[in-house]
């Protein structure tokens, strides 16, 4: 049963709005940023609301904490042994993109690293992997969990 409803979501998606199929391979690793980071910030959301009503201030808070450059930096640290070579080149193609907003607060090797998570949270969306993204994303904060 939640194999189809997943699979019913993606497919009336692309139905409904008429999305046509492409070659994710071919998209700029800033492209895969784009999305990959809308795609994470949605699932720490989801784990922060999960843990409770609460005022939208402190649910910002707590999410804010775990999708910064430098958190994402450190998960990336964290993950990059369990990556598959598949997995680690979409990511060096991510980190080594050159990208036109400066970091904010955040140190130039930690933005990139994190451009680099996100282009890899991005390539494991569109192709429709996303048992082994939450996977590494399950990785990632608990290792942030032992440093805090």
């Amino acid at each position: 049963m939640e194999k189809s409803v997943k699979w019913e979501f993606d497919t009336y998606m692309q139905e409904l709005f008429q999305m046509k199929e492409v070659d994710i391979k071919e998209y700029s690793p800033l492209t895969l940023a784009y999305i990959g980071d809308s795609i994470y910030d949605l699932i720490i959301k989801s784990l922060v609301v999960n843990e409770g009503n609460r005022q939208v201030q402190k649910l910002h808070k707590e999410t804010s904490m775990r999708v910064q450059a430098s958190a994402q930096s450190k998960m990336m640290r964290a993950i990059q042994e369990h990556l598959t070579e598949e997995e680690h080149a979409v990511f060096k193609r991510g980190r080594n993109a050159k990208s036109v907003s400066p970091a904010k607060n955040q140190s130039i090797t930690d933005y990139r690293r994190a451009t680099g998570f996100e282009a890899l949270m991005g390539y494991l969306y569109l192709k429709k992997e996303w048992k082994r993204m939450l996977e590494l994303v399950k990785i990632g904060l608990e290792s942030m969990d032992e440093c805090i």
